[in-house]
């Protein structure tokens, strides 16, 4: 039995749900192809659902009550629609009716391009052969004879008679149902998506709740208020858009109808539809009215004059108003909004089109605020899908420090260079770390990380760990984020070799040794540049510079800081510190236990160093402190807090 259980959760397991998943996938797909006619309904409804709910949600403080207010947004929204719907009507029917009076001016703009053309000659018999392959086809084989039937001669071959087939004409009924039919489908559709909505609206918070359940959350109220932040954003976002979208139009909408192009109200309403596509839509709504322009004017002014309104107006709202309003994207990668377009587009034609972004957005949301939906956020999000942390880890296995070097550059022009140790490499180092504790990772692969970490340290050596204010934020929240984190640890000073006491004023009177392996000393070289930028010399060493037949220079050494990521062996750090005393008698110990989670009280508890630290930038604190010419009661007080803070921690 027990072998049978570790089969199924095994390899042959992970098969076993890798097909669940994708037969799964597969029938979701298709229950939402064969549906299309009640799913897309119901996208609409939730999509439009966000869009009023703040209105409903402003009337309900008014006192009005929800069933009043859901009602009454509804109708107000749906006869905007159909006041749309309207005057796209009488726009298209309009158009439809002066078509006719534009082919003499296509046929001149045709012809004249004929005469531009370098090839006019080539283009012109290719026009002529296919012109003539065209007359032949269509050339009818015999004439419907006139007159009498005749009656061919003896011997003489007897030609078919052609037959027209007439229809009866349309009773009244059948004419109303002719014109009726068109209007059904989408009239129906419209009526569902008006009952969705109202029922949605009417019951969004049981709806939430269920949703919670389905997502089978332990952690109800963080759930409910991620579940209804999210809503919030998704509602501000979607109204920013609709009112973007709209102001796009109606710009484009006036200008059109300034320059003097036809129906430019139908290309106004058409341009605030298709920029709800991605990328591609402004280009397509921009590409009716350039040629209708080169349609109604003889010359080429009205077309110049089209094409330079998209080309100014589009690049306007997509890189200087919508950065401002909401940011520089709506939380979606680059392909995952083609991928969504194309997946969106095959299941539901045009309107899954539209609807591909705010469908998409609506499941990376979920993503990010429920556990189970996680893969939504991987998948789809901007967000990378790698901690920075693991992606140090990552280009260390690969051999790539320079990619985790760009990420470091990245990360340094908003944060400090202890900060980026301290919450990106050492981080990074502890994976590594906990994969050695393992076994998955051995010697060699460990000996390489050291080395391409410090490859990297050498690289940001001419970094300064200082916080200077921040120009490459992506919005007004992230720097506010990043100014509040920075006032809670300041820069730390930058001492002068006459502020040092007489014990610190050697060339290195700081000794860095690694407490256990490779990953230690990649910490402790880290620690030994953080000291070196703030006016104190380090030196770093590995584990064998505590050996008693290891000959490691002894003058000169004010601290020695033991390096260690894995704090699963006190005796270890016991033995190490003792060695340390016993080497180095009148210097001062600092014990780094690099981001000890639990442990950490009692080891400095146990262990009684002069110094502990749990970060690279609370060792240079340490240290900055030890360092300053000051009395030995004010630092061996000082050196006390330090060990009572951290027991504190």
């Amino acid at each position: 039995m027990f072998g049978i259980a570790e089969a199924r959760s095994g390899p042959d397991g992970r098969v076993a749900n890798g097909v669940a998943a994708v037969v799964l996938a597969a029938v979701l797909i298709g229950t939402l192809y064969v549906g299309r006619e009640v799913f897309v309904p119901i996208a609409l409804a939730i999509l439009l659902s966000f869009v009023l709910a703040p209105l409903v949600r402003v009337l309900e403080r008014w006192r009005i009550p929800r069933p009043v207010s859901v009602i009454g947004v509804v109708l107000l929204a749906f006869a905007s629609i159909f006041v749309v719907g309207g005057m796209i009507a009488a726009q298209v029917a309009q158009l439809a009716g002066d078509l006719p009076r534009y082919e003499l001016t296509m046929r001149e703009k045709i012809k004249s391009l004929r005469g531009a053309a370098a090839t006019s000659g080539t283009l012109e018999r290719a026009a002529d052969v296919l012109q003539d392959l065209g007359k032949e086809l269509d050339r009818r084989r015999d004439v419907i004879p006139r007159g009498p039937i005749q009656i061919p001669a003896p011997g003489q071959e007897a030609k078919p008679i052609p037959v027209e087939v007439r229809q009866p004409p349309l009773s009244a009924l059948e004419n109303i149902a002719a014109l009726i039919a068109p209007l059904l489908h989408p009239l129906t559709t419209t009526g569902l998506v008006a009952i969705f909505v109202v029922f949605i609206l009417l019951q969004r918070e049981d709806l939430r709740n269920r949703l919670i359940k389905l997502a089978g959350s332990h952690d109800l109220q963080k759930t409910t208020a991620a579940l209804d932040d999210a809503a919030r954003r998704l509602s501000r976002l979607f109204l920013t858009q609709l009112a973007l979208n709209s102001a796009f139009g109606l710009v484009i909408g006036t200008g059109l109808w300034l320059i003097g192009v036809p129906s430019a109200a139908l290309w106004g309403i058409l341009a605030a539809i298709l920029r709800f596509v991605p990328y591609i839509g402004a280009a397509i709504s921009a590409v009716f009215p350039v040629a209708l322009a080169a349609a109604v004017d003889p010359g080429w002014t009205m077309l110049l004059w089209t094409a330079a309104l998209f080309l100014v107006v589009e690049p306007i709202v997509g890189h200087v108003i919508e950065p401002m309003l909401y940011g520089h994207n709506t939380g979606l990668s680059p392909v995952a909004v083609v991928l969504s377009a194309t997946f969106w587009t095959s299941l539901w034609g045009p309107i899954g089109l539209v609807l591909a972004t705010p469908l998409t957005l609506c499941l990376v949301v979920l993503g990010r605020h429920v556990e189970r939906l996680q893969f939504l956020d991987v998948m789809f999000g901007d967000r990378p899908a790698l901690s920075p942390p693991e992606i140090f880890y990552q280009r260390m296995l690969a051999g790539d420090p320079a990619e985790a070097l760009d990420k470091a550059e990245e990360f340094l022009k908003e944060r400090a260079l202890s900060t980026y140790y301290d919450d990106v490499a050492l981080k990074g180092l502890k994976l590594a770390a906990a994969d050695v504790a393992r076994g998955s990772l051995d010697a060699a692969g460990t000996e390489k990380i050291k080395a391409f970490a410090k490859e990297l340290v050498d690289d940001l050596d001419d970094q300064d760990d200082s916080t200077e204010p921040s120009t490459t934020t992506r919005d007004a929240e992230a720097a506010a984020a990043v100014e509040a984190v920075e006032e809670e640890r300041p820069d730390l000073p930058v001492l002068k070799k006459e502020e040092l006491a007489p014990e610190w004023q050697a060339d290195k009177p700081v000794l860095c040794i690694a407490g256990r392996g490779p990953l230690d000393e990649a910490a402790g070289a880290m620690l030994a540049q953080l000291l070196e930028k703030h006016g104190i010399g380090a030196r770093i060493e590995g584990t064998k510079a505590l050996s008693m037949s290891n000959v490691v220079p002894t003058d000169g050494v004010a601290m020695v800081c033991l390096s260690y990521l894995d704090t699963t062996s006190p005796a270890h750090m016991r033995h190490m510190m003792r060695r340390a005393r016993r080497k180095w008698p009148d210097a001062r110990i600092l014990l780094g236990y690099w981001l000890a989670e639990g442990d950490a009280a009692s080891l400095a508890a146990t262990l009684k160093p002069d110094a502990v630290a749990l970060t690279l930038r609370d060792a240079v604190k340490s240290c900055l402190a030890a360092a300053q010419a000051q009395d030995a009661t004010a630092r061996a007080e000082q050196e006390r807090l330090s060990v009572v803070a951290v027991s504190a921690a």
